[in-house]
């Protein structure tokens, strides 16, 4: 597997991980597909889910495959009315694609929340910036990397 910008930001500063390739397919890219595809529970597998408010501040979400970001919840975290990031800003924003947007090393640090649940597991699955990789990572290795908070940002 080639190295990703992920994987060079980890490698730089000690911080351990592995990582798995699968199989994808545009029909495919969504989250708990990639989760059935390398056979792990989906509340492991953390996606990456790009937001922007009214005043066009980014932010970025990582929330398990099933579930969905609640924006009330990330209103009040925030103090912003945020929507979903158009998908054909993803790219120009972040640097990376959908199926393939990893929380680190986008084109710039933007504020990051990590749902509560990551810290209920010994290791998280995240992109690794490339659709069908994943790193496998601590939640609290990525919220330290990613300068990144633990919150309840689900619906639910």
């Amino acid at each position: 597997m080639k190295k990703t910008n992920a994987m060079r930001i980890l490698e730089a500063a000690g911080v351990p991980y592995s990582s798995v390739e699968y199989v994808w397919d545009e029909a495919h890219l969504d989250a708990v597909s990639a989760a059935r595809k390398l056979n792990i529970d989906p509340d492991m597998l953390f996606k990456t889910i790009v937001m922007i408010s009214e005043d066009n501040e980014v932010f970025v979400f990582c929330v398990p495959a099933p579930s969905e970001v609640s924006l009330k919840k990330v209103r009040n975290i925030t103090g912003k009315k945020i929507t979903p990031l158009k998908l054909e800003s993803l790219q120009k924003t972040t640097g990376y694609v959908r199926g393939g947007c990893s929380p680190l090393g986008m084109k710039k640090h933007f504020p990051t929340f990590i749902d509560e649940t990551a810290q209920l597991y010994e290791r998280i699955y995240v992109s690794a910036g490339e659709r069908g990789h994943m790193l496998c990572i601590a939640p609290a290795d990525l919220q330290e990397i990613c300068a990144a908070a633990f919150c309840d940002i689900t619906e639910g």
